[in-house]
């Protein structure tokens, strides 16, 4: 980032220039408009200081010339005492701020800096956008930091090659993206892409869900129901929470994996099956099959190429990137315009710790795009836009950061109770103690 500085009394120049570099900064110094107009673009990285009475082009007309290039680029105006009136009229303008001569060196620096921070985020925003408009990989499976590009590296290569993938990943890591981007980049794009919850889909209709069925096949079976697997045929089949799936499940998944064809309930027909399965897990599938909650001859089956996912907070400089894009997609949504992003507020989604992962980050958007504060704390930036000056009590307080402090600790540790209590530095009776206190129910969890 550079500053260009122009004013007509080279001494003035000389001193200001002195000031700006003592202070770290680069400084570009002209004497003359003219010269100044030749060295900016449309994506200048720098931000421009002038003097206004200057012969041949002034200030005026030099804002007026560097609005025409690109209107973003902030104009700093140095202004003798009888100049206060033009320089405020030029800010309203668009002009970014002025300066009274002499300038005095710490508000300079600090206007200086002040100005190349807003250029710097300008720039960024117009980058990140140029970014998030590309229709590939880029466009899909967001951000730039080492782990996503080779995330997109494997996803790339893995398109167009036949094999069953497992992805592995903590809650809200975008499981599910992945997979589409698996299906949407390969040569099955044309087929249906058939995503099943193995966690969601309740063990008394996951089979029907999965395999279909005949009229009669059962009590209320009163018509044919073609299953996800046969509708996934010639297309990608995305299971997701695989570890849920009922061990009688596994066993018939396994063998619908090996011979690529399926039975309806009820019928006796073989049906040949043309189709890719993606899986996605939280948990470690080899430590449950080790436990003998999960068979290990499926793990082994599914686990041709596992994909592991990043956690975002491996990945924090992702976090500008994907905010933007879930800021503007939620902005379009409640037609609302995007609010501008400081370096204030970027500074405190960098350095929030993205518990939730991805899937938080979008909420926190969304809640941003709303007008309800900086999104990180919800309930009390909803009471600020409600208006209401109530306090909620610190109990209330306490207990509801405890609660939100034990979820975020259990889906870190994927839902195991004894390591979630170790790593929080409490004994398992006393986590499900907490736990039952906060309507946590223990089923929803692993013991271990």
């Amino acid at each position: 980032m550079t500053v260009l500085l122009i004013d007509d009394d080279p001494e003035v120049l000389d001193s200001s220039r002195q000031t700006l570099e003592l202070e770290g900064l680069a400084v570009l110094a002209v004497t003359e408009a003219e010269a100044a107009l030749a060295r900016l673009g449309a994506s200048w990285p720098g931000i421009v200081v002038t003097d206004v009475r200057m012969p041949g082009m002034d200030g005026f007309a030099l804002l007026d010339r560097i609005r025409a290039v690109d209107p973003e680029v902030p104009v700093v105006l140095i202004t003798g005492h009888g100049d206060i009136a033009m320089a405020i009229r030029a800010v309203r303008e668009g002009a970014y701020d002025f300066i009274e001569k002499p300038a005095e060196p710490g508000h300079l620096v600090e206007l200086v800096r002040r100005a190349l921070d807003h250029r710097a985020l300008v720039l960024e925003n117009r980058r990140l956008r140029a970014q998030l408009a590309d229709g590939g990989l880029e466009g899909r499976i967001i951000g730039r930091s080492p782990a996503i590009e080779r995330l997109r590296a494997a996803v790339a290569n893995l398109a167009d090659a036949e094999v069953d993938v497992l992805l592995f990943g903590e809650t809200g890591t975008g499981k599910e993206l992945v997979a589409r981007s698996l299906h949407e980049a390969g040569r099955r794009r044309s087929g249906n892409f058939v995503a099943l919850n193995c966690g969601a889909m309740p063990d008394s209709i996951i089979e029907s869900e999965l395999f279909g069925h005949e009229p009669g096949a059962f009590t209320g079976a009163q018509g044919r129901r073609i299953g996800k697997l046969e509708f996934a045929a010639g297309g990608t089949l995305f299971l997701d929470e695989i570890e849920s799936m009922p061990m009688h499940l596994q066993v018939k998944l396994l063998r619908v994996l090996q011979e690529r064809a399926i039975e309806r309930i009820g019928a006796n027909r073989t049906i040949p099956l043309d189709l890719r399965v993606i899986a996605a897990t939280k948990v470690d599938l080899l430590k449950l099959a080790g436990e003998g909650r999960f068979r290990e001859d499926l793990y082994y089956r599914l686990n041709v190429v596992t994909v592991p996912l990043p956690p975002l907070r491996e990945r924090r400089e992702d976090v500008p990137l994907l905010f933007r894009h879930f800021l503007d997609a939620a902005a379009t949504r409640s037609r609302r315009t995007a609010p501008p992003l400081d370096a204030a507020t970027l500074g405190r989604l960098a350095a929030h710790a993205w518990p939730g992962n991805v899937r938080e980050l979008r909420n926190v958007a969304e809640r941003v795009a709303l007008g309800l504060g900086d999104g990180l704390t919800p309930a009390s930036s909803a009471l600020s836009a409600a208006g209401t000056a109530e306090i909620e009590p610190l109990a209330d307080q306490i207990d509801r950061i405890e609660k939100q402090l034990i979820e975020d600790a259990l889906a870190r540790c994927g839902g195991r109770v004894g390591e979630t209590a170790e790593r929080l530095g409490i004994t398992r009776k006393t986590l499900y103690l907490k736990m039952r206190h906060h309507g946590l129910s223990r089923d929803d969890f692993t013991e271990e």
